[in-house]
């Protein structure tokens, strides 16, 4: 923390290459006076208002660009400490010209993520937000933005407070009677306490169960369409991606290889995967495609098994759906246009008839992932799980409750409690970052983007 507070940063916040505006971001408190020695003002900076100005040359003294400079005096601004946005014209040469006249002058340059990370460690942001503000970066549809901007604006971190603040009454409450048991302070009876750890428990539960349906949100799904050949399978994935982007023909096996794209339904991302028709095969290239294909389903979220709706279920298709049965699966009876039979497969299994050549049933279909998808998904997405690491925290938190609880049950002394209750509280702030060891933090800020 002290290194970072004595260190000013710099770095060039806009994304690569060219385009009309660019921004280079300076942090720490030399900020202002190495930004007013890299260009020429009309007024001098002021906190929170834009000056116009020109980048000059520092050899010549000519001017470069026209460029417009933002002055966010410490603690009012993204780092807490004194930032200054220079915004010109997007340039690489220019852009890189201002970063290096900017640690000449005595800037260092940000490492990835080094901004949020001041941000974080000044306590203007917790690391939930910090991470939401690298998923907001990284959201492919506006569902996953909406999600991040919620957790963004403290969603998770307001659902946590209040659970923190019960918990550490309990343990004050409950230290008290161990400190101070000689000057006749009662001990919490041993149904309080279990009533108490109960009402902690229920919002961690409720999070717990977030995860399934949060990392849904931020990594998406992959959506695997298997079957037999020629049963419409490529057709059905140009339909869902709306462009014929896998070829089609009326010969069997016409795919060898796995064809992915990804789309997005009702703000979810799915990476639609095609694949090899499932049959016996003497051809080596097709074989290859078959052994990828059921590699495909190993690792799949949602199976999409396509069967010929017009004749009767063949033997290769009971094959598939039994493989799948305790798996998160639907079927396409395809090729409604041209008539259908009753098919018969389990029940668990949710059946859709479709036409890929008309389009008759796609509709369905969508609506029918995004069911299958959204199962369990909570009825407010105000506070949701998104990664791995902050259910890790969510499950060790509830672990130790249990754990505690278990000794109330049991009537063990409170000591014992303690031990499993700070435990808790222990993991709960890592969650938050409130603990979370450094080189954790390392490895978050690492995965952001120089400059943000």
């Amino acid at each position: 923390m002290e290194r970072l507070q004595a260190d000013t940063i710099v770095a060039i916040s806009t994304p690569p290459g060219r385009g009309g505006i660019g921004i280079v971001r300076l942090s720490g408190g030399r900020a202002r006076s190495i930004a007013e020695g890299l260009v020429r003002l009309a007024r001098p900076l002021d906190a929170g208002r834009a000056r116009f100005g020109h980048m000059v040359d520092a050899g010549t003294g000519d001017v470069l660009d026209e460029i417009v400079v933002t002055f966010f005096a410490a603690p009012h601004s993204y780092t807490s400490e004194d930032v200054v946005e220079i915004a010109m014209h997007g340039s690489p040469v220019l852009l890189r010209y201002a970063l290096e006249q900017a640690t000449g002058a005595g800037a260092r340059l940000a490492e990835p993520g080094e901004f949020t990370e001041r941000a974080f460690l000044s306590g203007r942001l917790d690391l939930t937000q910090a991470e939401a503000v690298h998923d907001l970066i990284e959201a492919s549809t506006l569902h996953q933005a909406r999600v991040a901007a919620q957790q963004l604006g403290g969603a998770l971190s307001r659902k946590v407070a209040p659970v923190k603040e019960r918990l550490i009454a309990l343990i004050a409450g409950l230290e008290a009677g161990v400190d101070f048991a000689e000057d006749d302070i009662d001990t919490m009876p041993s149904a309080e306490i279990i009533e108490r750890l109960g009402e902690i428990a229920t919002p961690l539960q409720e999070l717990e169960r977030s995860f399934g349906y949060g990392r849904l949100i931020h990594d998406g799904l992959r959506l695997a369409i298997v079957g037999r050949p020629n049963v419409g399978k490529s057709s059905l994935f140009n339909r869902l991606v709306e462009q014929d982007r896998a070829i089609v023909t009326a010969t069997p096996g016409t795919t060898r290889d796995l064809v992915t794209e990804r789309v997005s339904i009702e703000g979810i991302p799915i990476e639609l995967i095609d694949t090899a028709g499932l049959r016996e095969t003497s051809d080596e290239a097709e074989s290859i495609g078959i052994n990828k294909s059921r590699e495909a389903i190993a690792e799949a979220d949602l199976i999409l098994i396509v069967v010929d709706g017009t004749s009767a279920a063949d033997p290769e298709d009971a094959k598939t759906i039994a493989s799948v049965v305790d798996r998160p699966a639907m079927i396409a009876a395809n090729k409604y246009d041209l008539g259908a039979v009753d098919l018969s497969f389990s029940a668990s299994i949710p059946v859709v008839r479709t036409s890929a050549v008309t389009g008759e049933g796609i509709e369905d279909l969508r609506r029918q992932i995004l069911q299958v998808v959204t199962q369990g998904a909570p009825a407010q997405e105000t506070a949701l799980v998104t990664n791995l690491r902050q259910r890790q925290a969510v499950t060790e938190t509830l672990a130790s409750l249990r754990r505690a609880s278990d000794a109330a049950h049991s009537s063990l002394p409170h000591e014992v409690l303690l031990v499993d209750l700070y435990n808790a509280l222990a993991a709960l702030d890592r969650l938050t970052g409130a603990t979370t060891a450094d080189d954790i933090l390392r490895l978050i800020f690492s995965s952001f983007c120089i400059g943000k």
